[in-house]
């Protein structure tokens, strides 16, 4: 027990672990006698209260040191300057033979066909495989073996991960949802940061939605930009895996632009030519394992800004299907 909690004033815990305030809240308590130190306040805790709660006062203690203890986490613990995969096995046991390194600023995409294993390598980077995963890789962070509890704890893990399918259950709104979790960060612009990551999911996606509208209502596309913007903006989380951005309505080269101006190391996995194309690299999937890794050359980034011209020129007659409009005049896309 930390001696120096409990001879400690309520205020200067809360000034210092103001996440602590919502436990307070979650007991019915939401004015507190700051004045008088940890020890006292719990001493004079009455039994009805205690009764009410469902928790005795060592209990009560217990809590807050958890909590306090779970949010401390060392900002060097987040600082990851490479991301090694060191190939195992392909679904036939064969060599894997192959090894990439990664670097914060950098995006590689992952493709290949339906069932080739691109998900099961987003799935070993994020539990930060160490040859016991049915593919045998291994994880390096900064050319080590990560500590076990990056792996395996909850409030220190460097991963963020998107997934195709994010539904929210909790009955907030979207900017009840981002501030609770601006507070747990403990950031110093709070209001500021919740509003810039709003903005950005707005950017993001292609139906807005403001920022009293409940999570649960958003649509696909608008969870996952708004979970872009979070993960950018907010999130300590150095890596960040994407399974299939391109069937979500988010706006496919912001949300990589943004997530690199970060500095976080992007991996996506992809069946779209266009964000294939937008990565530095892109690694090749076959029948489990890595195939190939092939850097993005000159010309396929000239490429890339025709096709990207195609594309925005389907958006347009998308949108204006959408609006109830018809398309009678001829179409003509051979000049950009």
């Amino acid at each position: 027990m930390d001696d120096q909690l409990l001879t400690s004033s309520i205020n200067d815990i809360l000034n210092s672990h103001p996440f602590i305030m919502d436990f307070f809240a979650s007991i019915g308590l939401k004015e507190l006698p700051r004045s008088l130190t940890l020890q006292d306040w719990l001493a004079g805790l009455t039994d009805e209260f205690l009764r009410d709660s469902g928790m005795d006062r060592k209990q009560i203690l217990n809590h807050i040191e958890e909590i306090i203890q779970i949010n401390a986490i060392p900002e060097k613990q987040h600082r990851v300057s490479s991301l090694t995969v060191i190939g195992g096995k392909d679904k036939s046991g064969n060599p894997e033979n192959a090894s990439i390194t990664l670097k914060p600023g950098e995006v590689v995409c992952i493709v290949g066909p339906t069932g080739s294993g691109k998900s099961r390598l987003l799935a070993d980077i994020e539990c930060m495989a160490q040859k016991d995963t049915p593919t045998g890789r291994q994880i390096l962070i900064n050319g080590c073996v990560p500590e076990a509890q990056k792996r395996f704890s909850m409030n220190q893990k460097i991963v963020a991960q998107l997934s195709q399918n994010m539904n929210f259950v909790v009955d907030l709104t979207v900017k009840e949802f981002i501030t609770m979790h601006a507070e747990c960060r403990m950031i110093s612009r709070k209001d500021e940061t919740v509003n810039d990551i709003i903005y950005m999911a707005n950017e993001l996606t292609g139906e807005k939605f403001s920022a009293d509208v409940s999570i649960t209502q958003l649509s696909g596309g608008q969870t996952r930009s708004l979970m872009i913007a979070d993960t950018a903006l907010l999130s300590a989380s150095p890596i960040v895996l994407i399974d299939e951005i391109e069937n979500a309505g988010v706006n496919r080269k912001k949300a990589l632009e943004l997530l690199v101006d970060k500095e976080k190391i992007v991996l996506v996995s992809t069946h779209d030519p266009l964000l294939a194309l937008m990565g530095d690299r892109r690694i090749v999937i076959r029948n489990g394992a890595i195939s190939n890794i092939i850097e993005t050359s000159k010309q396929e980034r000239m490429n890339l800004e025709y096709m990207e011209f195609l594309d925005c020129k389907m958006t347009e007659l998308r949108d204006m299907l959408r609006r109830g409009g018809r398309i009678d005049t001829e179409l003509n896309w051979c000049s950009g």
